[in-house]
């Protein structure tokens, strides 16, 4: 049992690590939706003769390029996001110097897929009817085998062992120029040629097995999406979430298309892919059913389960609660980052979690059966509704029905949550016992407070020689510990934060959206701590 609880605990702490390292390639699909949403909308021929405004938008005005560069520049960061998930994951897991492991990952995912294209054209395998189709495709430019953002994730991971193992590396005088970190890119290139004759044999069969997958779960219809829908947000307290649904988002777990003569997969992909076209009448429900789900409980749930907390806190304290709770709505409305919310009731009352999960598992459902097809890049926040359902128009996406089902949604949300928190007696925020402290803070408290919290974060986790690694993500730190028994859970929860999580080495303490303000601020304590 021992054994079991270290190997989980182990397991969990990579998965975490891995988990922060998509965090860097995901922060920047905002950016690319909306040069991509705004460009593609704005410069769409339906669009431009269904208004009228040729003379403004039409094919050779100044605003059409404007458009068409938006649109054509957003695209580009979505054609090579296995290379920037590469360098992302890369960086990500590097333990130390993770400025200079970045280039040692593109070097390395560039002779990987050159190895591999060599290899298949010296076989004959480029020829029609040789590969499944879909097989291949281009990645930065080398036809090679559609590893997708998989084999970014492949390379990465590998550049970042080898990293973590040879940056110190001392070679003999005659050849000590390419100690230390100059010694990864040359390791990582050569081990690369060896993973590229590797994956040439091994990945047409996992390509197979893939679509075969992807046939499975899109013929498990809606049952599957309720079930996709529960399990990641079931993830969220873990950190998990994005290890669960980038396979099908990147992958052909998420479905393939063939849009404008190219064959597409992963629900992401297919969608923006569909985006940038100006032949399609309608987005594929296939892609949008691992994304238009969270649009009914993020915008409209959580925020009436904030104010059900709200109304059920005790009146001395809804002052304080509010503006907690208003904020965290606020966000949650706008942008979509939930945990605020989520991680608010999720450790006072795990029932209220639980009935939340089942309710988003629902929401993914319901957007299936009607066919709402509205995509995203980060979140389902109104930002995300806007650009890639209203702007795109009813027709495409039936956007429309958001609305009604949001609008249930939020009376269900309000009056199960008020229901469920007074008939338990549950101590949500606002509700703690006279004598026992509350735990919400307001700002102004928090920046009182600051230099106390970050020296309790560091004596919580152990002092600062137990840190291994130190990352955030949306909403929470994730630490890596040397040792879990050092750790002290008392001491962190008195930090601020609205939960702290651990299994074995790894450590989340959730902090909300201000979180990497807090992280740059502890990194600079700790090098202030260490310097005296």
């Amino acid at each position: 049992m021992l054994k079991f609880k270290k190997f989980f605990g182990s397991l969990f702490s990579i998965l975490q690590k891995v988990g922060q390292s998509f965090m860097f390639p995901i922060a920047i699909l905002p950016i690319a939706g909306l040069l991509l949403g705004v460009g593609a909308s704005f410069s769409n021929p339906e669009m431009i003769n269904s208004y009228n405004l040729n003379n403004i938008l039409g094919s050779g005005t100044f605003w059409n390029s404007v458009f068409v560069v938006m649109r054509e520049t957003g695209s580009i960061i979505f054609d090579n996001l296995p290379v920037i998930f590469a360098m992302g994951v890369a960086i990500g897991m590097a333990s130390k110097e993770k400025s200079t492991v970045a280039i040692s990952a593109f070097m390395s995912f560039v002779i990987m897929h050159k190895t591999i294209s060599c290899l298949l054209e010296l076989h004959g395998r480029f020829a029609p009817g040789v590969l499944r189709e879909g097989s291949i495709d281009y990645a930065c430019g080398i036809k090679t085998l559609e590893m997708g953002v998989f084999g970014g994730i492949i390379v990465g991971l590998l550049v970042s062992y080898l990293h973590n193992k040879f940056y110190k590396i001392k070679l003999p005088s005659i050849i000590s120029f390419f100690s230390g970190v100059k010694f990864v890119p040359i390791i990582s290139c050569l081990c690369h040629i060896i993973l590229g004759i590797i994956m040439y044999f091994i990945w047409p069969c996992v390509q197979t097995g893939m679509y075969n997958l992807g046939k499975l779960v899109t013929a498990s219809n809606y049952f599957g999406t309720f079930v996709y829908g529960i399990i990641e947000r079931a993830l969220i307290p873990f950190g998990l979430h994005h290890v669960f649904y980038t396979p099908f988002w990147q992958t052909a777990l998420g479905g393939a298309e063939i849009i404008d003569g190219r064959y597409v997969t992963g629900a992401l992909k297919i969608f923006f892919a569909e985006l940038a076209s100006p032949n399609i009448s309608r987005f594929s429900i296939g892609a949008a059913r691992f994304m238009s789900g969270k649009f009914p409980f993020m915008i409209f749930g959580l925020p009436a389960a904030a104010l059900a907390m709200y109304h059920t806190a005790n009146s001395d304290k809804k002052k304080i609660v509010g503006g907690l709770l208003l904020s965290a709505a606020i966000t949650s409305i706008l942008t979509g980052i939930t945990e605020p919310i989520e991680f608010t009731f999720l450790f006072v009352a795990p029932v209220l979690y639980a009935i939340h999960c089942v309710f988003a598992g629902i929401s993914f459902m319901l957007m299936h059966i009607f066919k709402i097809t509205v995509g995203m890049t980060f979140s389902g926040g109104f930002i995300d509704l806007l650009l890639f359902g209203i702007l795109q128009g009813n027709s495409k996406t039936n956007w429309m029905y958001i609305i009604p089902i949001g609008l249930v949604y939020s009376v269900i949300y309000y009056f199960l949550f008020k229901f469920v928190i007074i008939k338990f007696n549950l101590k949500t925020p606002g509700r703690e016992d006279k004598n026992q402290e509350s735990k919400l803070y307001t700002k102004k408290d928090f920046q009182i407070s600051k230099n106390t919290t970050l020296k309790n974060i560091v004596d919580g986790l152990g002092g600062i020689d137990n840190i291994s690694d130190l990352d955030c993500c949306a909403t929470r730190l994730r630490i890596t510990v040397n040792q879990e028994d050092k750790v002290n859970k008392e001491i962190l929860e008195t930090t601020g934060c609205s939960a702290v999580i651990q299994s074995g080495t790894g450590v989340q303490i959730v902090f909300g959206p201000q979180v990497s303000n807090i992280k740059s601020e502890l990194d600079e304590y700790i090098e202030l701590v260490s310097k005296t």
